[in-house]
């Protein structure tokens, strides 16, 4: 086999396993960089969970790439339940390790704010934590807005939490 960049890369919507490729390297990367626990997990999957349901919905989608059957990354699209709500919820961004830093997210990222857009969509919001530069810089390069932080423990973790906006109008 060649090596990881001469290997084609499919990007996707929904295949069988994505919710649990998405859940473990949650877990994974959370835990071994900032020390979350199995609550952090537990809290993706009952999201993903109440999510799948929904996943081709008006104004909902997930996004995800691939090499052969080696998950690389995701990122998810959500109304949030609410068909009319003006604003897209990006959620669930995860790279894997081997995809990070050779700009496959940056084409999930720009796939997902495609479809936002054509959706009809007035703009879009994520939340996140201080202190990840790399998808933050991504974010910011992108328009998004910095809206609101504060300390909480959403994510079953302390630590300040934040949310971004981009308007299109």
């Amino acid at each position: 086999m060649g090596d990881f960049m001469e290997e084609r890369i499919s990007f996707e919507q929904y295949r069988p396993g994505l919710m649990g490729e998405v859940v473990a390297w949650h877990g994974r990367y959370y835990s071994k960089h900032w020390n979350f626990g199995p609550e952090f997990e537990a809290i993706v999957g009952s999201g993903l969970a109440h999510f799948i349901p929904r996943k081709t919905n008006h104004g909902c989608r997930i996004f995800s790439a691939w090499q052969g059957k080696i998950f690389l990354g995701s990122i998810t699209v959500d109304n949030d339940g609410n068909p009319d709500q003006p604003l897209a919820h990006i959620r669930w961004f995860i790279m894997a390790d081997a995809a990070r830093g050779k700009k496959i997210g940056g084409k999930l990222f720009s796939e997902a704010l495609q479809f936002i857009r054509d959706t009809g969509y007035e703009g879009v919001y994520l939340t996140t934590f201080k202190g990840l530069e790399a998808a933050q810089h991504l974010y910011v390069s992108t328009g998004f807005q910095l809206t609101h932080e504060e300390e909480g423990e959403s994510w079953g973790t302390k630590v300040t939490e934040q949310r971004y906006e981009l308007r299109f109008s």
